[in-house]
């Protein structure tokens, strides 16, 4: 036995398959590692689509000390994303806390939107052909509609002039019931389905709540848009 212990003395670790820790393994916190993990929680939190870049707006020293691994939470965020955020952070090196502080970051949120080539009149339907699209920072033009939002089932509500974003106000759903038309309502308990006609009292889209009224008992209840003229009633 003491003949193999001298043996094993001389043996080196990664020949057994076993690999030490070197000083290699263990690097300091970097500005890009920050920044990044703070993109990521930021985007994650907020639920945000696009590309997200943050900056630190203040000088920051990093934690003298190295570790192999760095793990950065954010404790508190504001109420909404903005162009200015403070973050208040905690910093765990090898999972031991290294620093807790708040960074002041200046953001940006690009994401493609429309913008009219050409004049948009009141009601005609919303055609991406007609539109072009440009990055823009979201968190400066909040209002803007995103070039992933768009259909025929929409329409224009105001006149758009040519080079302009487009707004969410510019837009509506297509209104599938029209105020003053007669429309088919289907009520239904069950399976027993009945079917009526009955006089829209308002505008809407599919999936709106809308109220209609019968021609012969005046009575106004109200009902689910699902599809051209017609409604439906749940009871």
């Amino acid at each position: 036995m003491k003949f193999f212990r001298s043996i094993l003395r001389f043996v080196s670790p990664a020949l057994l398959g076993v690999l030490p820790l070197r000083a290699a393994d263990s690097t300091p916190l970097t500005r890009d590692h920050l920044v990044a993990t703070l993109v990521r929680e930021v985007a994650s939190h907020f639920n945000l689509e696009g590309d997200l870049q943050l900056e630190l707006v203040r000088a920051w020293t990093p934690p003298a000390r190295v570790a192999a691994a760095w793990d950065i939470s954010v404790l508190e965020y504001p109420a909404v994303p903005a162009a200015s955020m403070l973050l208040r952070c905690r910093v765990l090196a090898d999972g031991e806390t290294a620093a807790e502080t708040t960074f002041v970051v200046r953001a940006a949120l690009l994401r493609d939107v429309w913008v009219a080539r050409q004049p948009l009149t009141v009601g005609a339907t919303f055609d991406p052909a007609l539109l072009d699209t440009r990055r823009v920072d979201l968190f400066r033009e909040r209002d803007v509609l995103p070039a992933a939002v768009g259909d025929h089932s929409f329409i224009i509500s105001r006149a758009v002039s040519a080079g302009r974003l487009l707004t969410w106000r510019d837009i509506s759903r297509r209104p599938l019931v029209r105020k003053g038309e007669l429309v088919e309502v289907s009520a239904a308990d069950g399976l027993l389905v009945v079917t009526m006609k009955a006089l829209a009292m308002e505008n809407g889209a599919q999936g709106d709540t809308v109220t209609v009224r019968n021609p012969e008992s005046r009575k106004d209840f109200a009902a689910t848009v699902i599809n051209e003229n017609r409604v439906q009633v749940r009871f």
